[in-house]
């Protein structure tokens, strides 16, 4: 069974072929890259709003809703999950599991 990232991110990938009339995601992907960058923003402030007044329930939704966004994104930009994840193995490496990399 595959991951639910991996089988977000195909359906986004094949809703790119699909009518912007019919498919919310086909048309976000035509809106192009602000637009998308505006919608993950968007849903990654309202977790943290949610956050902030302790909705437990809210953070779920909206985090489900943040990472729909993000994968979109991955699609528009051409970066695959399993790019993400070398990253993330990467970091982990250099930082141990829970590392996040300095900024420069």
């Amino acid at each position: 069974m595959t991951h639910p990232i991996d089988r977000l991110y195909r359906g986004i990938h094949l809703a790119r072929a699909e009518s912007p009339g019919e498919s919310r995601t086909a048309q976000l992907l035509r809106d192009g890259n602000p637009k998308i960058a505006k919608k993950v923003v968007e849903e990654a402030a309202e977790v943290a709003l949610d956050a902030v007044v302790s909705d437990r329930d809210g953070v779920i939704r909206e985090s489900a809703d943040l990472l729909y966004n993000l994968m979109v994104l991955w699609v528009w930009m051409g970066i695959t999950p399993s790019e993400v994840w070398a990253e993330m193995e990467q970091r982990e490496k250099a930082l141990g599991l829970a590392g996040k990399m300095p900024k420069s």
